[in-house]
């Protein structure tokens, strides 16, 4: 009868090992049991992710990732020349963990990291990375989730184009005409900006879901914007990276034409330092920047400021030049206001040339006041600049 039950045992031990195989292990582990003992796991992951971009041995990542995330991890950062990148445990995101099966965690991480030959210094992020216990070690199963920005590089797999001006990356198996159109707008800027030597970075995700979770934003902020120039970890110091974020659901309505536009505006911001600068009047900052993009198009004037034009037909000419009201990405005229920006550059132009709006704008960057800089640069006063600017609109509107 003994031995009768002993092989009952073991016939119940074979199948309940067939039946949860590895499962088995994150239920038993005694590291699971306490934040310390998870962290310990993970940090190991975490430190062999940063030896693989280091050494750019791919055998690194497989180590401490799954497949997939370890071969996104690989192709990526050798693409985008990762440096001076860290990763460090912070705590673990009980609420998102909550939601993970057993044997899986998710935690907040600080990050660092820059792309080599364009960004002048890291950017500094928490992010979210999930674990899981395989074979009694921890492993990455993923990043992004919950309320924290997660970079594209480490959200996507990507394709990359790189050249010594401009650095694209689209999350998929092509760059498109994202490569053609960034080459063509830093062409365009330096055109009329000969001394800038800054790069531009472009990165495109998939879809809104994943510039959300890039920009750490809420649920149809940016649905109204074809591309934002930011900071990509929302600091603004002077060495933060700062790169065009493009939504590609709206960019794929846009004709090539109106693309193209986009871009060398959004390259505008980049070199001049605009998602870092504070005090420059929105109509300037985005006014300049459709200048220096539509320079050299050849459009009707009607037809580049149509928006601005059926407005003042309908509603009268403003009052006053755009401002944060007119600029809201959720307004239903934002186009018209980057018309009516870009019209008050031409009339400055108009009065005193390009070389005086360039220095224009780099004085009031720099911190000089508006009517100072107006007076100095174009013997005007901001209410002669608005009298000006809506004697245009008008004529326009007729």
């Amino acid at each position: 009868m003994a031995g009768l039950l002993l092989v009952l045992a073991a016939v119940l031990l074979a199948v309940l090992f067939a039946v949860v195989g590895r499962d088995a292990e994150p239920l038993t582990d005694p590291r699971l049991s306490s934040p310390a003992g998870r962290q310990d796991l993970a940090a190991v992951a975490l430190s062999g992710v940063v030896d693989g971009v280091r050494t750019g041995d791919a055998a690194d990542f497989r180590a401490v990732a799954t497949p997939e995330v370890a071969q996104r991890l690989s192709d990526n950062a050798q693409a985008l020349h990762v440096a001076d990148f860290s990763l460090r445990y912070v705590d673990e995101d009980r609420a998102l963990s909550a939601g993970l099966q057993q044997g899986q965690w998710a935690a907040a991480v600080d990050a660092s990291w820059r792309f080599d030959g364009f960004d002048p210094g890291p950017a500094w992020a928490e992010i979210t990375v999930t674990f899981a216990l395989e074979d009694g070690q921890a492993r990455i199963t993923g990043f992004g989730g919950g309320s924290r920005r997660t970079p594209l590089w480490l959200l996507a797999g990507l394709a990359v184009d790189r050249t010594d001006d401009a650095l694209v990356m689209v999350a998929g198996e092509s760059v498109g005409e994202y490569a053609t159109q960034a080459r063509e707008a830093v062409r365009v800027v330096r055109a009329m900006l000969p001394d800038t030597e800054q790069g531009l970075v472009v990165e495109v995700p998939a879809n809104t879901g994943q510039l959300n979770a890039m920009l750490d934003a809420d649920e149809g902020e940016y649905d109204n914007i074809a591309a934002v120039t930011t900071t990509v970890d929302g600091s603004l110091t002077p060495t933060s990276p700062v790169h065009v974020l493009v939504n590609p659901q709206l960019w794929s309505g846009l004709k090539a034409q109106g693309a193209q536009v986009v871009m060398s505006h959004e390259a505008v911001h980049v070199v001049t330092g605009a998602a870092t600068t504070s005090g420059v009047p929105l109509w300037l900052l985005e006014g300049f920047a459709d200048y220096v993009a539509l320079r050299d198009v050849d459009l009707p004037l009607t037809t580049a400021a149509a928006q601005v034009i059926a407005r003042v037909q309908e509603e009268g000419v403003p009052d006053a030049l755009p401002g944060s009201v007119e600029f809201n990405s959720r307004t239903s005229h934002l186009g018209a206001a980057y018309e009516a920006a870009w019209l008050a550059c031409r009339v400055l132009v108009g009065e005193g040339g390009e070389d005086a709006l360039v220095d224009l704008y780099n004085d009031v960057s720099a911190g000089a006041s508006l009517p100072d800089a107006l007076q100095e640069h174009f013997g005007l006063t901001e209410d002669k600049l608005v009298g000006l600017w809506q004697d245009e609109l008008e004529a326009l509107a007729r």
